[in-house]
């Protein structure tokens, strides 16, 4: 533990008011620490949780006077809060993560030359920043490709697939003439993530490798179990992760999403400076959380090495989920036939308004073996409208 450890009666603050924040405060909260939020909505997951709600922009300067003057260490739940916003509060209150590695997640180009530095295989790609490095580009090589907007990308969005030089062009063009990264489709096998938690310290550890599903470039179903991918890989995938966390000299729990290519090998894809998606398993899954690991970083508590107690399958649940009725309001999916079901942790994040693609709560199905969950998370996806995994 650091000799300047923030104990529990101090007040934890976090920038988002969003479903990472609220599990964020439940966690900080559950260990006797008092919380803040910084949001600009009125009304916002975290915020509806949090002891208290500062509502102002996430480059409002006296929002964050207020939030530093209020908190002994403060963490972001989003990875596009303004890194300068971070810089100013590390002037007068622990900051993590360090808002230096949160503006290279925040760049595509940065991050992969972060990537290569590391050491870590990444898939081929080029920078187009420029009419000029559009022309000069020799694109042949990466079509079919994805060409992905350098900055505030997030859940498939600011990309486009093109085959063709014309198609690069018109897409280059659709997504604003905005620097972008072109980057080679690879042949898929499957996907996974690993959660690193790094503190001050340099200490270490990690969740175990994670196995992920995307529809529409949303996650849609995690599944953690022994043998969910090859030991081989499991090993790759926990190196590369600890190297890009230690070369960022990050503070705080960083996510890093991997392919699995067809021929076995794999490529890092992207990093998320925050707690992730697939991380939400080990709320019942492990005997410390994501979020745990998230306070304990922050707060320089020890970093225990987590445990799987369980194996466990986490289920996204999006608003689509939620029916319409002829009177136009929402109609809740049936959550008593689902909690039937044993095993089944219902976490839902207090959004109202359920839209399609909007991520509202999601599921863990935790068991005594990977047979027994797999079979019961089908049974909840069929109650609740989910296409079969």
């Amino acid at each position: 533990m650091s000799a300047h450890a923030i104990l529990p009666g101090a007040t934890l603050g976090v920038l988002g008011g969003g479903q990472l924040g609220r599990m964020f405060v439940h966690a900080a909260q559950a260990m006797g620490y008092a919380t803040a939020v910084l949001d600009p909505q009125a009304v916002s997951p975290a915020g509806l949780a949090s002891h208290r709600h500062i509502r102002a922009g996430y480059e409002d300067r006296e929002g964050l006077e207020a939030l530093a003057q209020s908190c002994a260490a403060v963490t972001t739940e989003f990875e596009n809060v303004p890194a300068g916003s971070l810089a100013q509060l590390a002037r007068s209150v622990v900051v993590s993560p360090p808002a230096q590695a949160v503006a290279i997640a925040q760049d595509r180009a940065a991050e992969k030359a972060h990537f290569v530095r590391c050491g870590v295989p990444v898939a081929p790609h080029a920078l187009i920043d420029s009419q000029a490095a559009l022309a000069a580009l020799d694109a042949a090589p990466l079509l079919p490709g994805i060409l992905k907007t350098a900055r505030l990308g997030y859940d498939g969005k600011g990309q486009v697939r093109v085959t063709t030089s014309a198609e690069l062009a018109d897409a280059w063009q659709q997504l604003g003439g905005v620097p972008c990264v072109l980057e080679k489709m690879l042949p898929l096998a499957q996907e996974c993530s690993v959660i690193v938690a790094r503190g001050a310290d340099g200490a270490l550890v990690h969740l175990p490798v994670q196995r992920n599903l995307h529809r529409g470039g949303i996650l849609a179903v995690t599944e953690v179990f022994d043998g969910n991918v090859p030991p081989a890989l499991e090993n790759q995938a926990l190196a590369a992760a600890k190297s890009i966390a230690n070369g960022l000299q990050y503070v705080g729990v960083l996510c890093v999403e991997f392919f699995v290519l067809q021929d076995g090998s794999l490529v890092v894809n992207e990093i998320a400076p925050r707690p992730h998606n697939s991380g939400h398993w080990s709320q019942d899954g492990a005997d410390v959380s994501q979020f745990q690991l998230q306070v304990r970083c922050m707060a320089g508590l020890p970093l225990t090495a987590p445990r799987q107690h369980s194996p466990t399958i986490m289920l996204n649940l999006l608003g689509e989920l939620w029916r319409t009725a002829v009177d136009g309001t929402a109609l809740a999916p049936p959550w008593a036939e689902v909690l039937r079901l044993p095993g089944c942790h219902l976490h839902l994040y207090g959004k109202d308004q359920p839209q399609p693609g909007r991520k509202m709560g999601h599921l863990n199905i935790t068991g005594a073996d990977a047979r027994t969950v797999r079979a019961t998370a089908l049974r909840a996806a069929e109650l609740l409208g989910i296409e079969a995994f």
